[in-house]
């Protein structure tokens, strides 16, 4: 490379000054340093490397639920394949019911404070004073055969000691005897799973979860998987097959899970009949279990147990609801690829309104997921109602949402249709493309919520739906209490991970879709990230990689601001200056009225110049280039076709201001003097040499009464006061005093 002239260097060196008197802070550089480096395992575009490599487990489970204790107690058998290049002299097991043992290490720490008025259910929360057993009570862990197998418990992890080293590519067989007391939902903050006892007919809905031992993600980023489960840290799991029989009082209906295997053993000719009309129904719900059926079942408590019999392939849990109370309704799903039986089994008490939009709920999700990823591949996907919560599971959901006395307001419809379409959209983030949640809560919860909420703004556009507009009120909190987005799932705020893990990525994730890459291009991203990744685990670094991969877009410096940092984004149209050129040669009368409006501007006030265009525009007069400012180059511009281009043109210089720290692309929305209007948008670059505040010129041939900066909302502006010119006048504390 030629080096330039010492003068050139030292004029330039004058030019950039006016950017150094703030430090910088690097927000365009890579955040290579942030993310975990590519490998053999993780290749640099975001895909699984050819060398990539994940562990899996099948089961085979048999379980006996007791309705009169209050009991599950089982026998599986794990068949394990180590897929990985090491050799394992060990084995870690996840036992989930351990955290709802009074002694459990995070015991009461999500809501710990004492206050001067708590109600009974927020002590019990807190103190546990009714106490009752729970977590697991194993009988046997044994090897293929039969010989006791030395283990080790830490809280919800235990230690399998191998009797034999598991040699990479090959796998190994045990067996585990286990049982725990199911636990009374409503005693708890946040229990995912249990019984909701209905006082009015004697009866229960079991919801069965988290319920048998199962094995931990071993991977290449961070071997075993090690962090205990403390219920906002969800799942890390393996994929397999499973084979599961489950037993239950004779008069229960079960939701599971995979598909049925016995029907003619546990459902009646009648509803078999149903079923095979709803597998041809497109257009509604056929009802397989009415409500009148489900009343009479009520009133019966048979002694007597029937096995249901479950087979569900490549799925990484496994999860089922029983009870008597059951009405179900069913109906069929057309998918490019694949049709999907749509199930909802609901108590009496969620009617009308689970009757009328459960199973539509699931079919909207369906549709629209699978268009935004991948034709759903399982072929059942079931709603259950219950209370308080929306849970997730392959194949099956538990979501609340219940009408008082029949009744049920817009808001809380809206929000019970929204749980649907969340816990059923989970079968792709993370069911199928599977994160790890119990480490990357956002990951699922985000990128779900996003999905999510695309839904509702489709099929439900009289719905609420998330916007940028949505997450200012947490970006504008304290930043002492703040965390970033890559913060680990334990470790954020209960009162903030709701905002944090969905409602922040997904507006971030709607910014590049609709402002930032574009939808057409987004979309291609997006998807290409799912289909990489379905039925593997991904890291953050993934889908950073995938998304910038796939749309040949450098995003790191929104991934950098908007995952990494708590920094908001304030724009300040900080001034508009109006300038025309100087016309020498035009006629007198245009000559003076230029004159006048040099004159004019010149001696205006410079407070009335800032705060709006009642002064005029100031004049520019254009000299002729001299020779030595071509350099070596011989040809030359044609100034008087340049002067002429500009005659009559109004040229306005913005100089906006970055108050936030968060960078973004700047739209701005000019408003004419005769009404009309006009959008130009500067990308996020315009920041690359200057992160405080940058200028841009603008030729336009209209006058302007006014600017606008992101007219349109797009990103998540926290002060929108300042985003005009004029600048609006905000009223003192003595005016606003006088008109109250």
């Amino acid at each position: 490379m030629r080096l330039l002239p010492l003068v050139f260097l030292v004029l330039f060196s004058f030019s950039t000054t006016y950017s150094q008197n703030q430090p910088w802070q690097g927000k365009f550089e890579p955040i290579d340093n942030m993310i975990s480096p590519p490998n053999i395992y993780r290749s640099a575009s975001g895909a699984p490397g050819k060398a990539y490599w994940q562990q899996r487990a099948d089961y085979k489970i048999k379980v006996v639920l007791n309705e009169v204790n209050n009991t599950i107690s089982g026998e599986e058998t794990i068949t394990y394949f180590n897929n990985s290049p090491d050799d394992l002299s060990y084995i870690w097991i996840q036992l989930e019911q351990n955290v709802n043992r009074k002694g459990n290490e995070d015991f009461g720490s999500i809501k710990n404070s004492m206050k001067d008025s708590m109600t009974t259910r927020q002590m019990q929360f807190l103190t546990r004073t009714i106490d009752f057993p729970a977590g697991y009570s194993i009988k046997y862990v044994k090897d293929a055969s039969g010989n006791n197998i030395k283990t080790m418990v830490n809280n919800t992890m235990m230690k399998v000691k191998l009797n034999t080293i598991l040699k990479s590519g090959e796998s190994t067989t045990l067996s585990i005897a286990w049982s725990y007391p199911i636990t009374d939902r409503s005693l708890f903050l946040l229990s995912r799973e249990g019984y909701e006892y209905f006082p009015e007919d004697d009866n229960t809905v079991y919801l069965i979860a988290h319920w048998f031992p199962r094995m931990a993600v071993y991977n290449d980023t961070e071997g075993w998987q090690n962090q205990q489960f403390q219920k906002l840290g969800e799942f890390a799991l393996e994929f397999g097959n499973y084979e599961v029989e489950i037993t239950v009082p004779e008069d229960h209906i079960v939701a599971s899970t995979g598909e049925l295997q016995n029907s003619e053993a546990v459902l009646t000719k009648t509803q078999r009949k149903r079923m095979e009309v709803a597998k041809e129904s497109f257009d509604k719900p056929v009802m397989i279990i009415t409500k009148e059926e489900a009343e009479a079942n009520e009133k019966q408590k048979s002694t007597k147990q029937k096995t249901w019999k479950f087979h569900a392939k490549n799925v990484r849990d496994f999860a089922f609801a029983s009870s008597r109370k059951f009405m179900w309704d069913a109906q069929a799903v057309k998918l490019p690829t694949n049709t999907v039986m749509a199930m909802s089994l609901y108590p009496k008490e969620g009617l009308p309104v689970w009757q009328e939009e459960s199973t539509k709920s699931i079919m909207h999700a369906l549709e629209v997921y699978s268009e935004a990823t991948f034709d759903y591949p399982y072929p059942v996907c079931i709603s259950v109602n219950t209370s308080n919560i929306g849970m997730e599971f392959p194949m099956i959901s538990f979501n609340g949402g219940r009408p008082i006395n029949g009744k049920i307001s817009d808001a809380a419809k809206q929000s019970m249709i929204g749980t649907i379409i969340h816990e059923v959209g989970h079968n792709w983030f993370p069911m199928i493309v599977s994160s790890d949640e119990r480490k990357w809560m956002w990951m699922d919860e985000g990128l779900n919520t996003f999905i999510h909420q695309r839904t509702v703004a489709e099929r439900y556009p009289e719905f609420n739906s998330v916007t940028p507009k949505s997450i200012v009120p947490f970006m504008s909190g304290d930043k002492s209490i703040l965390r970033p987005v890559m913060t680990t799932s334990d470790t954020e705020l209960f009162s903030q991970f709701g905002a944090n893990f969905y409602i922040k990525p997904t507006v971030g994730l709607q910014m590049l879709r609709n402002s930032i890459i574009g939808k057409e291009l987004f979309d291609e991203a997006f998807k290409e990230y799912a289909n990489r990744w379905k039925y593997k685990h991904p890291n953050p670094a993934d889908l950073f990689r995938t998304l910038e991969d796939a749309s040949a877009t450098d995003l790191d410096w929104f991934y950098r601001g908007w995952f990494f940092t708590t920094d908001h984004v304030d724009m300040e149209l900080s001034n508009v200056k109006w300038f025309t050129v100087f016309e020498e040669n035009s006629n007198i009368e245009d000559q003076s009225k230029s004159s006048k409006t040099k004159i004019k501007a010149n001696e205006g006030i410079g407070k009335a110049k800032e705060k709006d265009f009642s002064n005029g525009p100031e004049t520019i007069t254009m000299t002729s280039t001299p020779a030595a400012a071509y350099g070596q180059f011989l040809s030359r511009l044609n100034e008087l076709e340049i002067r002429k281009q500009l005659s009559g043109k109004n040229i306005y210089e913005v100089t906006i201001k970055n108050i936030g720290g968060l960078i973004m692309p700047v739209t701005i929305e000019w408003i004419f003097t005769d009404g009309s209007t006009e959008i130009d948008i500067l990308p996020a670059q315009i920041w690359r040499r200057n992160e405080y505040e940058v200028k841009k010129t603008f030729i336009k041939d209209k006058e302007v009464s006014k600017v606008n900066l992101d007219p349109n909302f797009e990103f998540a502006d926290t002060d929108m006061k300042n985003n005009s010119f004029p600048k609006l006048e905000s009223k003192s504390e003595f005016d606003k005093f006088k008109e109250q």
